[in-house]
């Protein structure tokens, strides 16, 4: 419990009684009330913030989960090692694939003979853009409690792309524009 301090009437109605009363010990030094003092003038200092955030001062917890980022942003991520001015081009849609292979309705046992086959002939043609449509995968009515990604083939092909036969020979690859099937294809820019 802090104490308040006394104000001037407070101090002046103890010396009245101070005065009037007979002290035990006449030998020590007689106590002399203190004056109050003047109380500080607040200045704002001038690195102080006038504005408030709500957690400007929390602590950032470290989540203790490593969750794997969606396949967008891992794609996105990626460093660019084709033409920074042709990989502008290709990402507005710009660009036209010359070759298109769709894997709608196929099973990931017959998807990947399908893509490994078509990249090698496309790559022995000398063509420099495919398109690979995955499609983006069904949708279930009832996913349960454990969270499963749609497009089993969306997922698969980028990391087909990057093992060999393969890897080798692609340069980059990239979500497509909405043009050419959106987050459901796949650009597959092929080196020379």
């Amino acid at each position: 419990m802090t104490r308040r301090k006394l104000t001037t009437d407070e101090i002046e109605l103890w010396r009245q009684v101070a005065d009037t009363a007979r002290r035990i010990h006449p030998e020590r030094s007689r106590y002399v009330a203190p004056t109050p003092k003047p109380k500080p003038v607040k200045t704002v200092k001038s690195r102080v913030s006038t504005s408030f955030e709500i957690g400007s001062r929390a602590r950032i917890a470290q989540s203790e989960h490593n969750l794997l980022p969606a396949l967008p942003e891992r794609l996105a991520k990626q460093p660019v090692h084709m033409d920074k001015k042709a990989f502008g081009r290709l990402k507005r849609g710009k660009m036209h694939p010359e070759a298109k292979l769709d894997l709608h309705g196929m099973t990931q046992d017959q998807a990947h003979p399908a893509l490994i086959g078509f990249v090698l002939r496309a790559h022995g043609s000398g063509k420099r853009l495919v398109l690979v449509v995955t499609g983006k995968g069904k949708t279930k009515s009832d996913d349960g409690p454990i969270p499963v990604r749609r497009g089993i083939l969306k997922h698969h092909v980028p990391q087909w792309l990057s093992m060999p036969p393969l890897g080798p020979l692609v340069l980059q690859v990239v979500e497509a524009h909405i043009s050419h099937g959106g987050s459901g294809a796949y650009y597959v820019y092929l080196r020379r």
